[in-house]
């Protein structure tokens, strides 16, 4: 539970700075100066790219087992070992120190909620923090038909800091506008051992919408 009170408190700092990236975008959107690059159709955007496993991922998905999510009705194939920790309404969270863990979070947010401009504000920040080197990886990701950001951070300052590999998206579902946040979190000196188990994991998600 260190290690998730952690990653939430990190992430937060993170996009400490989204707030303010959303009323610039707001106030653009404003003023009649839209683009392709600001408003977008979540989950059907032509630079999103589709998982790509490589052979070591796609065996670690053939011998998993799925794993749901009632409450929500979105499942993960998680490999042997993955045990539950706890599964509520909002949050769905499973693993261990010795594998690393699976942390979802569903944010519900009011219909009139920018979820374009949000996940843009996000994809803009990340890209900053690629630019200062604290991120290795960030792409537009496409997981079951839900267009998200998805970003792999680069390995911490000390052995045991928390490095996860993260993807943010929006869907509307039972009604609800929801921003759903998946990380995949493990120690600095654990991940490289955990990545393709971390991919293998994220790019088996089914999310149903609608």
């Amino acid at each position: 539970m260190k290690i998730l009170s952690i990653g939430i408190v990190l992430f937060a700092l993170t996009f400490c700075g989204l707030g303010e990236r959303l009323r610039q975008v707001g106030s653009s959107n404003s003023n009649g100066t839209t683009s392709n690059s600001t408003t977008r159709s979540t989950g059907d955007d032509s630079d999103a790219e589709k998982p790509s496993l490589t052979s070591a991922q796609q065996a670690i998905q053939d011998s998993a087992t799925e794993v749901k999510w009632p409450e929500q009705g979105i499942s993960w194939k998680l490999p042997a070992g993955w045990p539950k920790m706890n599964v509520m309404k909002e949050s769905f969270n499973y693993g261990s120190p010795a594998d690393g863990f699976l942390i979802a979070s569903i944010s519900t947010m009011p219909d009139s909620f920018p979820s374009d401009i949000s996940i843009k504000a996000t994809y803009d920040s990340a890209l900053e923090l690629l630019k200062q080197g604290k991120y290795e990886k960030v792409r537009w990701l496409d997981l079951d038909g839900v267009t998200g950001v998805e970003w792999v951070e680069a390995p911490p300052e000390t052995k045991d800091g928390i490095r996860r590999h993260q993807w943010i998206g929006f869907r509307k579902y039972q009604g609800q506008n929801q921003q759903v946040n998946i990380i995949l979190s493990t120690n600095g000196d654990k991940f490289e051992k955990q990545e393709d188990a971390f991919a293998a994991i994220l790019y088996s998600m089914k999310i149903p919408k609608g």
